[in-house]
């Protein structure tokens, strides 16, 4: 049996402090994680017409596009990255983000050296709340879900990595409200990365859990 952990990471409003880029008002806010296709229907319902779908991606492409030299990343993000990376975890990447755009998240990281890859948009034929994200992240480190973490800061990341069988671990740096986080199955919310880093020996990341299955200790 593999001895190997991984860390699995959404990006927007876990590691990057960019959700507020993407929504300006409530409604949308809440859809943020969801894929393009995935998120349009969402906020507009079935009945919309879909050709105007793909203007709409690339508008929305074209505008966040303006932010990518200027992103900003979450507090301690990529220390946090290291600093599991040093206990013997792998570090990888789920995220809708693809192309320039995942390239812009992981300068904003700024953690390259640790992060194995990611599980991006064009990876995978349905984004989260599916679980094939985190299935993907999972498989190019080679780990089973039984060894995995899957940290994220919306509904639709903690319902991926329920249905994948990950351990969900939440964070409230992308404004999600915590019950809404816990309904949607997070075993452990944290403030942000850096509040992550500072509870990592209390954390499922503490040390003790470098054999056996990945558990999470009461907080």
């Amino acid at each position: 049996m593999t001895t190997k952990r991984v860390a699995i990471f959404d990006v927007d409003g876990t590691l990057v402090d960019s959700n507020h880029l993407h929504v300006p008002m409530r409604e949308i806010h809440r859809a943020v994680g969801l894929g393009c296709v995935d998120l349009i229907e969402h906020l507009l319902g079935d009945d919309r017409d879909p050709d105007v779908d793909e203007q709409l991606t690339a508008a929305h492409h074209a505008l966040y596009a303006t932010y990518f030299e200027r992103l900003p990343a979450l507090d301690e993000a990529g220390d946090l990255l290291r600093a599991l990376a040093g206990r013997g975890w792998e570090i990888v990447l789920a995220t809708s983000a693809s192309g320039p755009e995942l390239s812009a998240l992981r300068g904003a990281i700024d953690a390259d050296d640790v992060i194995l890859g990611a599980a991006s948009a064009d990876d995978v034929d349905d984004g989260k709340p599916a679980p094939d994200p985190v299935r993907q992240a999972r498989e190019l480190a080679g780990v089973p879900s039984e060894r995995a973490v899957f940290v994220g800061d919306t509904v639709w990341d903690m319902k991926a990595a329920v249905r994948n069988g990950v351990v969900p671990v939440a964070v409230l740096s992308g404004g999600i409200p915590r019950a809404d986080l816990e309904a949607a199955g997070a075993r452990a919310l944290y403030r942000d990365p850096s509040d992550l880093l500072r509870h990592r020996d209390t954390s499922v990341f503490a040390d003790r859990e470098s054999a056996g299955e990945t558990t999470v200790p009461s907080r």
